[in-house]
């Protein structure tokens, strides 16, 4: 593209960032990735992962980015660099915890439809005896009545037994899975204590600080080159800088200043690492109330153990009281995990918006401007799809 020596900047290097400009060096482009801060100090760094839309804006062209990086995730997983494997497990729902039941007040009238108390009603006075009168003549029977006769041959009418509703459909799979593959209802006996619904498959699960130097070392042997350290203030000031024909930028949670776009909003998740038990699937936990979750997720000698979503907080410090919360629940979805030593603390902020922003503007001086971020929870699920979109349309 043009003479300048510099093809395209992306500016960020999480997973969006760095699988963008994968693809744009594959394609034959001289690209350089410029971030704020490496690879491992991102919020990719700290996801689970797992492949599955989750916290992201869904709209017509959600499925068909997730459908293409599934495949190429699996075709990943081949590779053991990658940190990638398919493996099986389950996602389930907690019972709700509702009660029913109105227990009576002695001594009071259950209350009415309405919710009110009903009030006494006054008895009646004691009925009084009509007198006969004593004009009143008998009436006489009619002679010529005949009696009626049952027909002996007539069979008895039996009366249908009341009809009982039917029960309600058990519920189907999350729609977040639509694509993986084959689905299993669990049965009772496979579920956690206070988990009543369930679904096992299988998907690829990865291991976020291993798939991202993977990308980085994929990437600079396409010819690329690699920044940290360096944060634009804005970006017509990355414009002013650089010099490469086209800007991408993929900058995550940093899109809320540096475009800047106030329809971003964090969401804070806190995972914990610890040493793996001998636990080989995953297995992700919905409750009712929002942010009510519960994951691990087994990577070889670790288990990324989670979480959190917490709309609106900036806040990147492990919380102590959060930290026993998560260890807590998982022990006890998984009691192999009791006494697992803990390896790490970590937080990160998920970049979510009403949509992903994936479309093209231009910079002040008329260079191309492709805006590729807001994926929310499924970074690494819309990575390939939205970075392959990118480069054809940096291509033209």
């Amino acid at each position: 593209m043009g003479s300048r020596q510099l093809d395209a900047l992306v500016i960020g290097a999480g997973v969006s960032g760095l699988t963008t400009a994968v693809c744009l060096a594959e394609a034959g482009l001289a690209v350089a990735v410029e971030a704020a801060e490496p690879p491992q100090h991102t919020t990719s760094s700290v996801a689970g992962a797992i492949w599955g839309p989750h916290l992201v804006g869904m709209d017509a062209r959600v499925a068909g980015w997730a459908e293409v990086t599934l495949a190429r995730l699996r075709q990943l997983a081949g590779d053991p660099a990658a940190g990638i494997r398919e493996i099986g497990g389950i996602t389930s729902s907690r019972a709700a915890q509702h009660d029913c039941v109105a227990k009576a007040d002695p001594g009071r009238d259950p209350p009415d439809q309405a919710g009110h108390p009903t009030q006494p009603v006054s008895p009646d006075p004691p009925a009084q005896p009509v007198p006969l009168d004593p004009r009143a003549q008998p009436v006489p029977l009619d002679p010529r009545a005949q009696p009626v006769l049952l027909d002996p041959r007539a069979q008895p009418v039996l009366l249908d037994p009341p009809t009982q509703p039917a029960p309600p459909d058990p519920p189907g799979p999350p729609g977040w899975t639509d694509g993986v593959g084959v689905r299993v209802r669990c049965e009772d006996s496979e579920l956690p204590a206070g988990f009543t619904s369930g679904w096992r498959f299988s998907a690829p699960v990865i291991s976020m600080p291993v798939y991202l130097d993977y990308l980085q070392a994929r990437f600079q042997s396409a010819g690329g080159s690699v920044r940290y350290g360096r944060a634009f203030a804005s970006l017509a000031a990355a414009a002013s800088q650089v010099s490469a024909d086209v800007i991408v930028n993929c900058s995550g949670i940093g899109a809320h200043d540096l475009v800047p776009d106030p329809d971003m909003v964090p969401v804070r998740g806190q995972a914990v690492v610890v040493a793996n038990p001998g636990i080989g699937d995953f297995f992700i936990g919905v409750g009712q109330e929002p942010g009510d979750l519960t994951y691990l997720f087994p990577h070889q000698d670790t288990v990324v153990l989670g979480g959190t979503e917490q709309p609106g907080s900036w806040d990147r410090q492990p919380d102590p009281a959060t930290t026993n919360r998560i260890l807590r629940a998982c022990e006890a979805v998984q009691p192999r995990l009791r006494g697992s030593p803990v390896l790490a603390h970590k937080v990160g902020l998920r970049p979510v918006r009403p949509a992903v922003r994936l479309e093209a503007e231009r910079t002040g001086d008329g260079r191309p401007l492709l805006h590729n971020y807001g994926h929310g929870g499924a970074g690494v699920t819309l990575s390939w799809g939205c970075a392959l979109d990118v480069t054809r349309a940096v291509l033209g």
